[in-house]
């Protein structure tokens, strides 16, 4: 069983019909974030969608610098008004009682989607997370929270692999 999540009402759409026939995927049209912190995101404007290459669709964020750094121009940004609730609330939302699997990639709120997710979790699952556009600050206490809750952690190209020691069977040491 798998859950997805995608704040942009267009994309979820996208993604609802590409899944609508799947009965072990729900989808979530929301943002994960800390006591609703985002309410809005940036993204392209369809109008200008096709000036840019297939990654722009996947780079919209809580902060419009993030797509001005990858090349966007400020006056093809538009911002969209999201739902967004907290990652253990998502859960509770959609029934899961078990975890293997936690992938984020929140161009750069990853972090603290992490640090609220072990704080907050009895789960203790695989979490893979884009690491490259997270403050330092942030990633210094992820890793201290990680080591804390018995977490080994590797990079693979800007993602960060982190599973709880009793699932090392899975990872060559």
């Amino acid at each position: 069983r798998s859950l997805l999540v995608e704040p942009i009402n267009d994309y979820f759409q996208k993604l609802y019909l590409k899944n609508k026939n799947t009965n072990f995927v729900s989808i979530e049209n929301s943002a994960i974030s800390i006591n609703n912190e985002i309410s809005f995101l940036y993204k392209v404007d369809q109008k200008f969608i096709h000036l840019y290459d297939e990654h722009i669709l996947g780079i919209s964020s809580f902060d419009i610098n993030h797509l001005i750094k990858h090349g966007v121009k400020k006056k093809h940004i538009i911002k969209e008004k999201i739902n967004s609730l907290s990652i253990n609330d998502l859960l509770k939302k959609h029934n899961i009682l078990e975890l293997d699997l936690l992938y984020i990639d929140a161009e750069g709120y990853d972090g603290k989607i992490v640090i609220d997710f072990i704080s907050n979790s009895t789960f203790t699952p695989i979490i893979i997370f884009e690491y490259i556009h997270v403050e330092n600050n942030i990633l210094s206490e992820l890793f201290i929270k990680l080591k804390k809750n018995k977490y080994k952690t590797f990079s693979i190209n800007e993602n960060l692999i982190c599973y709880p020691y009793n699932r090392t069977i899975f990872v060559d040491n």
